[in-house]
């Protein structure tokens, strides 16, 4: 099979804003405010990446601005209540920070975030140098390709390998993302590797199989054994 996987660069952004480790914290609250984000990276030297400052690293200093936490609540949230006393892109960064490179897969960066729990992962080169963002949303453009851009890949990359004709004869359908493989298929045993594979194809929904007319009508135990079977999700 010859697909590649989309990775980070097809969809990450180029233009980011990022702050010094010297950046002041109304610096910070006025940068995320003027380009609508929710973390910021920080940057040292020529723009080699040593931690991000979240909105989540501020909210200490509202939260604590006119309380006198308990014992056990120093005790359990000593972090935080170091971050309320910060004044510097330093004092509140999260470091290192989490970082993905411009190769990875969108898969990679997906389960980066998800366990993570962030909404975006500065992008950087071999050496640490930022190169970019990922956000959630950028991940999830690959589901806006063309049905027929989709159907085409599957065809290529999936059909013509696990169903050669003439013993399977499977046309390929898309509808919003969804793949529906309809036909015939000598060896059904490849069906839910068929799903497999077409899952992993960029911007697919959902599978589903649809035998032809003529193969619903054929008795299984005589499919079976002559060694055949239909396009089912069975």
């Amino acid at each position: 099979m010859h697909g590649t996987p989309h990775i980070v660069s097809d969809v990450m952004s180029h233009t980011v804003a990022a702050v010094g480790r010297q950046a002041s914290f109304k610096e910070i609250v006025r940068l995320m405010r003027d380009w609508k984000v929710s973390a910021l990276p920080v940057l040292e030297g020529e723009g080699r990446v040593v931690g991000v400052v979240s909105e989540a690293d501020l909210l200490p200093k509202e939260e604590f601005r006119d309380s006198d936490p308990d014992r056990v609540t120093q005790l359990r949230r000593l972090g935080d209540l170091a971050k309320a006393g910060g004044l510097t892109a330093e004092d509140l960064m999260t470091s290192p920070a989490l970082t993905v490179r411009a190769d990875a897969t969108l898969a990679q960066a997906a389960h980066a975030m998800a366990h993570a729990h962030v909404k975006r992962l500065p992008v950087i080169d071999e050496v640490g140098m930022l190169e970019g963002l990922v956000s959630r949303g950028d991940l999830l453009k690959v589901f806006l390709r063309d049905d027929e851009e989709i159907a085409e890949e599957v065809r290529r990359e999936v059909v013509s390998y696990l169903f050669p004709g003439p013993a399977s004869v499977v046309r390929v359908e898309v509808k919003d993302g969804v793949v529906t493989l309809v036909g015939h298929a000598r060896d059904a045993s490849l069906v839910p590797v068929a799903a497999r594979l077409v899952r992993a194809v960029e911007g697919v929904v959902d599978v589903e199989f649809e035998p032809t007319a003529a193969d619903r009508t054929t008795d299984p135990v005589a499919a079976a054994a002559k060694g055949e079977g239909t396009l089912s999700s069975a």
